[in-house]
């Protein structure tokens, strides 16, 4: 039985608020279960140095956890003059999972930032970030489309992520902190919209894991991410609506 009373292959709620910051060219806050996560994205029309007339544009990430997003208070990394390892491995992650999803020759030469700020964790902060991370990123592409700032759409596919373990024994979906803390395996998983993979973690916390146990744990993550993608169109389908109507 999991702590939270979900069947093996069931996520925790899904919500995806759209248009949460005003001056940002994209946002959203995710909520899956108790893990929220505001994510906005915001375009600069310049490039890093290594791309400077390439024609090709960047997406990169930045990721961070307020100070009460867990049951203690976390000191601002801020405060100490730098980041943690984890948090530039989760930025960086993002980043990528990002990029995989986008032409960037389509894009053009510019930069577009995607800030996640966890405002509250349980589990699966990495995950909702690059969810939502998209949400937000295809936000601002549309927004530049609609200025006539980009041609063609370059929005390649869907990118959603989703945590999958063993948990007492079983394959389980989307796990909560207390599954996290105690699983014998942990995975995150990115994947498209149309099922390929982008990027794999995943790690024996105290239990090795069999060939058979990963394709289930890889059969559960598909599920997840479709259940995302859904989500997702559903959040950028009531935006553009909202706005036609406006």
């Amino acid at each position: 039985m999991r702590p939270s009373g979900r069947d093996i292959s069931a996520m925790r709620a899904v919500s995806i608020e759209t248009g949460v910051v005003k001056h940002a060219e994209g946002s959203c806050l995710i909520r899956i279960g108790d893990t929220h996560v505001l994510c906005t994205a915001s375009v600069e029309e310049r490039t890093p140095p290594f791309l400077k007339n390439t024609g090709l544009g960047w997406v990169t990430a930045e990721y961070g956890m307020l100070p009460r997003a867990t049951g203690t208070r976390n000191r601002r990394e801020a405060a100490s003059g730098k980041q943690t390892g984890r948090t530039v491995e989760i930025q960086r992650l993002i980043g990528r999972s990002l990029r995989a999803g986008i032409d960037r020759a389509g894009m053009g030469e510019r930069q577009i930032t995607v800030d996640c700020d966890v405002l509250q964790a349980d589990g699966g902060t990495r995950c909702a970030a690059i969810t939502g991370g998209w949400v937000a990123l295809r936000l601002a592409v549309t927004k530049l489309m609609t200025a006539g700032a980009i041609a063609r759409d370059p929005m390649l596919d869907h990118i959603s992520a989703v945590s999958c373990g063993i948990y007492a024994g079983q394959p389980v979906l989307d796990l909560d902190y207390a599954e996290d803390s105690a699983a014998g395996v942990d995975g995150n998983f990115v994947m498209t919209g149309s099922g390929q993979l982008v990027e794999v973690q995943m790690s024996a916390e105290g239990a090795t894991f069999s060939r058979d146990q990963m394709g289930r744990l890889l059969d559960l993550a598909a599920e997840g991410s479709q259940r995302l993608v859904a989500a997702q169109a559903d959040a950028v389908g009531q935006l553009t609506s909202s706005e036609g109507s406006a």
